[in-house]
């Protein structure tokens, strides 16, 4: 059975946010026939790691969506200041509902409310404000997460698990981090299938649905 929704929002406060969080739904998705935008809210400048261009993370991200299947006049990166969120947070609100109008989505992927990060939380309070009328699921961030969420688990192919993995080893500049890998990110996907019995999915919260 196919997903319900033709056009679908991902918000990634940071480059790499949307991958982690539903790079194998939104494999999914795409492989269904529905559109999906990606919106990146900061490239991160200040913590790129040395050695490597201030640009990396919008080159990185720009190659992991392509691998997602992203068409590429549907991603776009805004340009606020990594950790500085809740101080431009009417002005994340005004860019989302320009968003909602230009775009009008039916569903909306963005963090988990219980995502104890500063920028991601601003982020899905904004969203929820400027989405009232929309399907908005929160996914999930393990490293981030007070809780985890799974009142929402989305059962993914194998493919769409390989595509979500190719699609995060596209953040060279990211290497190193525990949850880039491979085994983590199949580890994960093999635990929340488990809790619906299928080989992958993944898990998310639901923030609001509309029926």
């Amino acid at each position: 059975m196919k997903l319900p929704f033709t056009k679908a929002l991902v918000l990634a406060p940071h480059t790499d946010d949307g991958e982690f969080g539903c790079g194998g739904t939104i494999s999914r998705l795409i492989r269904e026939g529905c559109e999906v935008m990606y919106v990146a809210f900061s490239d991160c400048k200040e913590s790129v790691p040395e050695g490597f261009p201030i640009d990396i993370l919008q080159k990185e991200m720009r190659a992991a969506t392509s691998v997602l299947g992203i068409a590429e006049n549907n991603v776009e990166l805004l340009d606020y200041q990594v950790r500085y969120f809740p101080r431009d947070r009417q002005e994340i609100l005004e860019d989302l509902i320009k968003i909602k109008n230009i775009y009008n989505p039916d569903v909306v992927f963005t963090p988990a409310t219980m995502d104890i990060h500063q920028d991601h939380s601003t982020v899905t309070d904004e969203a929820i404000r400027a989405f009232k009328r929309t399907n908005i699921f929160g996914y999930e961030l393990p490293w981030n997460d007070l809780q985890l969420p799974s009142t929402c688990l989305i059962k993914i192919e194998e493919n769409d698990l390989k595509i979500k993995i190719e699609a995060i080893q596209q953040y060279k500049s990211q290497y190193g981090r525990s949850y880039s890998s491979q085994k983590f990110q199949e580890a994960l996907a093999i635990t929340r299938g488990m809790r619906i019995g299928v080989e992958y999915a993944e898990a998310f919260e639901v923030v609001r649905v509309v029926m």
